[in-house]
């Protein structure tokens, strides 16, 4: 867990340096030559709606998370640190901009419909970094509306998106693990889209025929908690309805594979450097549906099953 500031003294700054190296050599990207150590490749994971006391070098002893262990030890571990947001949106939105969510309208937890909440033009941690000359990667989830007034169409290119806030490359889910549409986009397009299969997705009335979670014979993988009532999709009640995309829909099982697979992928493609990739996970949020093999593995049901699949 690395944090963005203004100013630090020069010791500091090689510390906090320093972590970015060995973080990037412990995902086994090679160290930056001597001539680049001025513009380190950079890694940025933001695990979502992990808890401090959910991390062994934070004090958990229910579960393991070796290789997060591993880079706090050779790396700098914060011991204290306050939230002006503690949700999905404001704290991306506050990430990306340095600015505070809280003075901006729109900002509270977006829904899968939500068009752009950062406007095109707008500086960004990426769009300052491409401007150094990194390659600027997002791979995971993104929450922060997408596309133009007044809803999202993913049946269409999606932009305003990423792309247009300092991202050369990205891989993303909309919204959140729980949310409608439940699929992939990459760059400006859904993933899988068959324009045979429109996707229209609402938050206010039901659409279409499939079952929701309130529907007493839908074959459910597990129950919905508070307000997640909606579309089954593989299994699950989710926040809203969608239909269409059938082939374009993630199964849930396979996220965190598919995220690991596109960020290797983008530090191999620019393993030259200098890049910088935000990586931000599935894992831990709602519906927590760990792959099968790591079933069991915790001792605390599938939440601490994956807490190791966000440790591998």
């Amino acid at each position: 867990m690395i944090s963005c500031v203004t100013r630090f003294p020069p010791r500091i700054l090689m510390k906090a340096r320093l972590a970015l190296i060995v973080l990037v050599a412990c995902l086994g990207a090679p160290l930056p030559a001597a001539t680049e150590a001025a513009k380190p490749n950079i890694v940025y994971i933001l695990g979502d709606d992990v808890g401090y006391g959910d991390i062994g070098c934070y004090g958990a002893n229910k579960v393991k998370t070796p290789n997060l262990d591993r880079l706090a030890s050779q790396g700098c571990r914060f011991t204290d640190a306050h939230a002006t947001g503690s949700v999905c949106t404001p704290t991306r939105y506050a990430l990306l901009t340095g600015c505070y969510a809280w003075r901006q309208a729109g900002t509270g937890i977006a829904s899968g419909e939500e068009p752009a909440l950062i406007k095109p033009g707008t500086t960004t941690l990426p769009s300052m970094l491409r401007a150094a000359g990194y390659k600027t990667g997002l791979v995971g989830k993104w929450h922060l509306g997408l596309g133009m007034p007044p809803h999202t169409d993913y049946n269409v290119e999606i932009k305003p998106g990423p792309l247009e806030l300092g991202f050369d490359y990205a891989f993303f889910i909309p919204a959140t693990g729980d949310r409608v549409p439940c699929v992939f986009v990459e760059n400006h397009r859904v993933v899988g889209y068959d324009p045979a299969d429109p996707i229209r997705v609402s938050y206010g009335k039901k659409i279409g025929t499939d079952p929701t979670g309130a529907d007493p014979k839908a074959k459910l993988k597990i129950q919905g908690g508070p307000g997640h009532k909606d579309a089954v999709v593989n299994g699950i009640p989710r926040i809203g309805f969608m239909t269409g995309g059938t082939a374009a829909r993630w199964v849930d099982e396979d996220i965190a594979d598919t995220l690991t697979a596109k960020a290797v992928k983008f530090i191999e493609t620019n393993q030259a450097g200098p890049f910088f990739l935000y990586l931000a996970t599935h894992d831990i949020h709602e519906p927590m549906v760990p792959n099968p093999r790591f079933r069991g593995t915790s001792g605390c049901g599938w939440r601490g099953d994956v807490i190791h699949q966000l440790d591998w």
